[in-house]
């Protein structure tokens, strides 16, 4: 059979089902993943899958794969994500695969992988698809099924756990949109548990995703929740994206606190308790993240964007806390390391519930003028050779640092630019903040001098 080569990205699987991923290419990486954590000693998978409508018909493709090779498989169903990442862990097995698109549209689907505790990214994954290619596979010992296949609920003990650990310090009104996606199995109960009167927005799980995208790092996606704060007296809005790995926080107002703000909310807290833990954060990042860092006694460390690359550098350096644009927040302090959107929702409202006003220390985080994330749209291929070669000749105007871990960010005496290949989609991610008007437009023209001879055709986001 011929498999999609360009469905292994850097930090997961992803493609359009029944096109790029079809049900054998996932038996197939089903095997392959079996092999692998057979390979690390393992005995187990826990597999879920988010709200899609194709999510059934992938999942159990993927057991098929994974039974062949001798491994059982525990199956928790529709979930959020950072539920299989907890079952691998409180049940022993380790290793969890979560069938998601995440924030794609309804069409796609996908894989996210941790074998035997180690988040798949990068060569891991293309040693999946060598492994397919050479089908080299384990085989069960009585052949295709040779592993059981056993169903678990693990929503009441996931929920009790984090009720275990996040106290509120008084009752606090919320809206809470879950976008139709697979959070919605657990967060309303979740959050009136720990003391909130929630008003739910599309917490019915619909992979037709019939209200709006489940993205809350879009502000498009958010009118829905600013809209109900102000109609009601609800203090707080939160959004989760289609799988649950990341929040978005709106303030009473309808202000938007993008994640890099949220980081520095929970980075004076876990410092608190972590004094001189070093806190992970992308090239994405506002330039206000690391001296604030250093202001509540922590070591920043800017690193490269995606979840898979930041929760693998989070083990190397033994960082509490995490972060990254996307909306991305791992929390390792009080819980497991892993990026949890309904655990960093909890924990934000354990910080801002000491105040009488919720929203006071959210609007006191340091803020500057930038820009969104924009997309450069290039052919398959052209965006990370652009990137390897300005890195080499680009001359920028008076930088004070140029830093090449991915893409180029160039710091200035009062802002920063940054351009970077995306590893998901074939465009270049830039980015651009400033201390004013005036020198976020000298930037951004800095840029484009640079980027613009570097594809003369195609004409840049800005």
């Amino acid at each position: 059979m011929t498999i999609a080569t360009d469905i292994f990205k850097a930090y997961d699987i992803r493609g359009i089902v029944d096109k790029t991923l079809t049900v054998e290419t996932v038996e197939r990486i089903g095997q392959a993943l079996g092999s692998e954590a057979i390979r690390h000693g393992g005995t187990e998978i826990v597999i879920g899958r988010d709200g899609r409508l194709s999510g059934p018909k992938l999942s159990a493709a993927l057991a098929r794969g994974m039974q062949s090779t001798g491994i059982n498989v525990i199956d928790i169903g529709v979930v959020a994500t950072p539920m299989v990442y907890y079952a691998a862990i409180e049940l022993g097995a380790l290793s969890g695969v979560m069938v998601t698109g995440s924030h794609n549209p309804p069409e796609y689907n996908g894989i996210k992988m941790v074998i035997a505790g180690e988040t798949l990214a990068l060569d891991a994954i293309q040693a999946l698809l060598r492994r397919i290619q050479a089908n080299d596979f384990v085989i069960g010992a009585t052949g295709v099924g040779g592993g059981n296949y056993s169903t678990k609920n693990i929503n009441d003990a996931y929920i009790a756990r984090i009720v275990s650990d996040v106290k509120l310090k008084r009752k606090m009104k919320i809206v809470m949109d879950c976008g139709n996606g697979s959070p919605a199995v657990v967060a309303k109960p979740l959050f009136e548990a720990l003391g909130c009167d929630v008003i739910p927005l599309f917490c019915e799980v619909d992979g037709n995703f019939p209200n709006h995208h489940p993205d809350p790092s879009q502000p498009k996606n958010l009118a829905d929740v600013i809209r109900v704060l102000k109609e009601t007296d609800a203090e707080l809005g939160i959004a989760f994206d289609g799988d649950g790995d990341r929040l978005g926080v709106v303030t009473k107002d309808g202000e938007i606190i993008f994640p890099d703000r949220q980081l520095m909310l929970f980075a004076a807290d876990v410092l608190s308790r972590s004094p001189g833990g070093t806190v992970i954060f992308d090239v994405k990042c506002s330039r206000n993240v690391a001296p604030w860092i250093r202001q509540h006694g922590g070591v920043p460390l800017m690193w490269k964007t995606g979840h898979s690359l930041i929760k693998l550098k989070m083990k190397e350096v033994n960082s509490p806390l995490s972060g990254e644009m996307s909306g991305h927040i791992f929390i390792k302090e009080r819980w497991y390391g892993f990026d949890d959107a309904l655990y960093c929702g909890a924990r934000l409202l354990e910080i801002i519930s000491a105040f009488a006003d919720a929203n006071a220390p959210l609007k006191a985080l340091p803020d500057a003028i930038s820009t969104p994330e924009l997309n450069w749209k290039l052919a398959e291929g052209e965006p990370h050779a652009i990137i390897e070669r300005l890195q080499k000749t680009a001359n920028f105007t008076n930088p004070i640092e140029i830093i090449t871990i991915d893409g180029i960010r160039v710091e200035y005496a009062d802002g920063f630019g940054l351009a970077r290949a995306s590893n998901t989609t074939p465009v270049i991610v830039l980015r651009f903040e400033a201390d004013t008007d005036a020198a976020l437009a000298r930037i951004k023209e800095d840029f484009r001098r640079v980027l613009q001879p570097a594809k003369s055709d195609v004409a840049l986001p800005f």
